[in-house]
């Protein structure tokens, strides 16, 4: 039931978002700030889930990683693509998040699982509103696509790309990148 609960709070999070975005209602404020930092916040609201379901979280980043970005937005991008981690690993999976400096002054950060992966059509249809990539978590998850098309509004806010890869049964790996700090 807690599960459940946890499902429908993190849709209707999400539709309200991106109800806010359509509408240009969300303030764009970004500053300098540590990345791990908005890191461990956005982990607290899937930390019980990916306990329940026996996966562990890895972190490779930098204590020293600052980046420019909205702080709120950030947090926003990390809780939904974790969130969509746990949702498609099975039990006793394994979840990393990463971070790189790459010579261009940006931040390439990669959230990347051991869970069920996607094809190619799927991948392509994934920032699609019309697209249909809304399929069930590995116990029955429910799953409506938006918090994605939620994270391409706000990477591309910060005038960052994301992308994915994956291979159905081995696994994806989320990658958006964002300005170092300013």
């Amino acid at each position: 039931m807690r599960n459940s609960a946890s499902s429908l709070y993190t849709l209707l999070e999400n539709l309200l978002e991106w109800s806010r975005l359509e509408r240009n209602l969300i303030p764009f404020d970004p500053s300098n700030v540590k990345l791990m930092t908005k890191i461990s916040e956005s982990m607290l609201v899937v930390l019980e889930s990916a306990q329940s379901k026996e996966i562990t979280l890895h972190y490779e980043v930098p204590e020293s990683f600052m980046v420019y970005a909205d702080g709120n937005m950030l947090c926003t991008i990390l809780r939904n693509l974790v969130t969509n981690a746990v949702k498609f690993t099975p039990r006793n999976g394994h979840i990393t998040v990463s971070a790189i400096a790459l010579i261009d002054n940006s931040v390439r950060i990669a959230v990347k699982d051991s869970g069920i992966g996607m094809d190619n059509n799927m991948i392509a249809d994934l920032y699609n509103i019309e697209g249909n990539t809304n399929r069930k978590g590995t116990e029955g998850e429910p799953s409506s696509g938006l918090g994605l098309i939620i994270c391409r509004e706000f990477v591309e806010k910060h005038s960052g790309k994301i992308w994915a890869e994956s291979e159905v049964g081995k696994g994806s790996t989320f990658f958006f990148t964002l300005p170092f700090h300013n």
